[in-house]
C-alpha cells in the first residue's frame, strides 16, 4: 500500500463480477472528495493484478464471484501488500471469515446511500490512522536526513535593547507570551517582542512547524511522538519538553516530517 497524506486521496479499487454493480460502486465513490477510483475488476485474478500494479489503500470486493472468490483473491496479495478491504456482498455468512482475514468492513448488498458513507467514514478513519503510523515509523530516518542538511539561516530579533541573532539551528521551540515570544535556545531562553505568526513567516518552513496556536518547534530536536486518547499527538523534544500536537496542526507535522 502507498503512503498517502492523511488527507488523502485515497486510491480505491472496485471488484465484482456484475457490471451494475461496480457501476453503483463508482457512482458513490465519486462522491468522496477524497477517494479516488484507480481500477475496476470483473473477476478475481485481475483484482490481483491491479492491486500489483496501482498499490491501492482500499479494495472493494465482493465475495462470491466465478473462479477466485473474494477470499482466494486476498490470498493471492502479498500482506505486506494488502489495502484496507471492504468486503461488499449480498451473502451474511461469510462475515465471521471477512473479519477474520482483518476486513475494515463488511457491506451488505443491498445498501442505502447512508450506509455507503458510514462504511467509508470508518474506512477514512482507518487509512488516516494507518498513515500516520507509518509516518510514524519513518520518524527516526526522516530527522536523521534533515539534521544531515546544514542550516546556515539566522533569526534576528530584538529584547529591549538589545539584538539577538539566532542560528535555525540553535533553536529548539517558541512559545507565544501574551505580545511576546519565548524563544527556547539550547538551555536559554529569549523573550523576543514578536508575535508568533510574524516569527513563523520568517523561519525554514521545511525545518520549523506549527504544532499547537501557542508553539513552533524545530522538527530536528523531536526525539518521539506518540498518540493521546483524546486524538491529540504528545511531542518529546531532545531537551525534555514535552508538547501537544492538535488535530489542527497534526496533519501538516507529518507531512513535513514524513515527505521524501
Amino acid at each position: 500500500m502507498t503512503t498517502a497524506s492523511p488527507a488523502g486521496p485515497w486510491r480505491a479499487v472496485v471488484v465484482d463480477d456484475e457490471p451494475p454493480a461496480r457501476q453503483t460502486l463508482r457512482l458513490l465513490l465519486a462522491r468522496e472528495r477524497d477517494f479516488a477510483l484507480v481500477a475496476e475488476c470483473g473477476h478475481g485474478q485481475a483484482a490481483v493484478d491491479a492491486v500489483a500494479r496501482e498499490r491501492p489503500d482500499v479494495l472493494f470486493l465482493d465475495v462470491r464471484m466465478p473462479g477466485m472468490d473474494g477470499f482466494d483473491v486476498l490470498r493471492g496479495i502479498a500482506r505486506h501488500a494488502r489495502p484496507a478491504v471492504v468486503f461488499v456482498t449480498a451473502y451474511d455468512q461469510y462475515a465471521p471469515q471477512a473479519f477474520e482475514q482483518h476486513a475494515v468492513e463488511y457491506l451488505l448488498k443491498p445498501f442505502s446511500d447512508e450506509r455507503f458513507a458510514d462504511v467509508v467514514e470508518h474506512v477514512r478513519r482507518r487509512l488516516r490512522e494507518r498513515t500516520y503510523a507509518a509516518l510514524a515509523e519513518r520518524l527516526p530516518v526522516a530527522l536523521a536526513e534533515s539534521a544531515a542538511r546544514q542550516d546556515r539561516r539566522r533569526l534576528v530579533v530584538r529584547d529591549g535593547p538589545r539584538t539577538h541573532v539566532i542560528p535555525h539551528e540553535d533553536i529548539v521551540w517558541i512559545e507565544a507570551e501574551d505580545y511576546y515570544a519565548g524563544i527556547h535556545v539550547r538551555g536559554r531562553r529569549i523573550l523576543a517582542r514578536e508575535s508568533l505568526r510574524t516569527l513563523e513567516k520568517t523561519l525554514d518552513p521545511s525545518v520549523f512547524a506549527r504544532v499547537h496556536r501557542s508553539a513552533i518547534v524545530n522538527t530536528r530536536w523531536i526525539a518521539s511522538i506518540e498518540p493521546l486518547a483524546s486524538g491529540d499527538q504528545r511531542l518529546l523534544l531532545a531537551d525534555g519538553t514535552a508538547l501537544r500536537v492538535s488535530r489542527t496542526h497534526r496533519a501538516a507535522l507529518f507531512r513535513l516530517l514524513g515527505r521524501d
